[in-house]
């Protein structure tokens, strides 16, 4: 499968990617395989986390059927240890076209963060497999629905950034394919249990979002 595929494959079975900001190498595989068992699908280390290619070396080779990857990519050579260390997703804060380029180049999927539809539209013309709406606090669901009226249909939408189970469903009636989750999910210092429980709320939330 391609990128696209690959990234559609994923969603249509748990439309969430958990962000692990601050993830460390020992608590890389305990934090997956609790991800994992519950339901994710995708997981991203961010690079400001504590060595964070360690982590996601561990990850990708103990959890074949997750696709791992990176987070707050802000350059073409990151790009390329991400892909050396096993990692397939490439995850940024903005639009950086070198970054894009080079995930395309490796056949990573590649997520840049956008604001507005002049950086969609040049993020897709690079190759992007699908947008990170960054921060969602500065796109509401309405500016959601309005990029989404605009832009082709097969066009993946992921906010980011003060997702949590209460608004979820109304950015996914607005047309978000996806969501990146962060703190609400994860931070440094969370215990497996609890965060077994949050990710069961946010698979039981996305649940409830496609039914109704």
């Amino acid at each position: 499968m391609n990128a696209s595929a690959r990234l559609k494959a994923a969603l249509a079975a748990c439309p969430l990617i958990a962000i692990l900001r601050g993830l460390r190498p020992d608590e890389a595989l305990p934090v997956g395989e609790a991800l994992a068992g519950s339901g994710f699908k995708l997981i991203e280390v961010p690079l400001n986390s504590p060595q964070p290619l360690l982590s996601i070396e561990a990850l990708a080779k103990a959890l074949p059927q997750v696709i791992v990857g990176a987070g707050t990519v802000l350059e073409a050579r990151q790009v390329r240890d991400v892909h050396a260390a096993g990692g397939a997703l490439v995850v940024a804060p903005d639009f950086n076209p070198e970054v894009v380029q080079e995930a395309v180049r490796l056949e990573m999927i590649c997520l840049p963060g956008v604001l507005t539809a002049t950086e969609a539209f040049a993020a897709l013309a690079c190759g992007a497999t699908g947008l990170k709406l960054f921060p969602a606090e500065m796109i509401p669901p309405a500016a959601v629905k309005a990029l989404r009226a605009v832009l082709p249909n097969e066009v993946l939408l992921l906010p980011v950034g003060g997702i949590g189970t209460a608004n979820l469903a109304s950015y996914r009636a607005a047309g978000a394919n996806g969501f990146g989750i962060g703190s609400a999910l994860y931070r440094p210092g969370t215990g497996t249990a609890e965060l077994k429980r949050n990710a069961l709320d946010f698979v039981a939330a996305c649940a409830g979002s496609m039914r109704a």
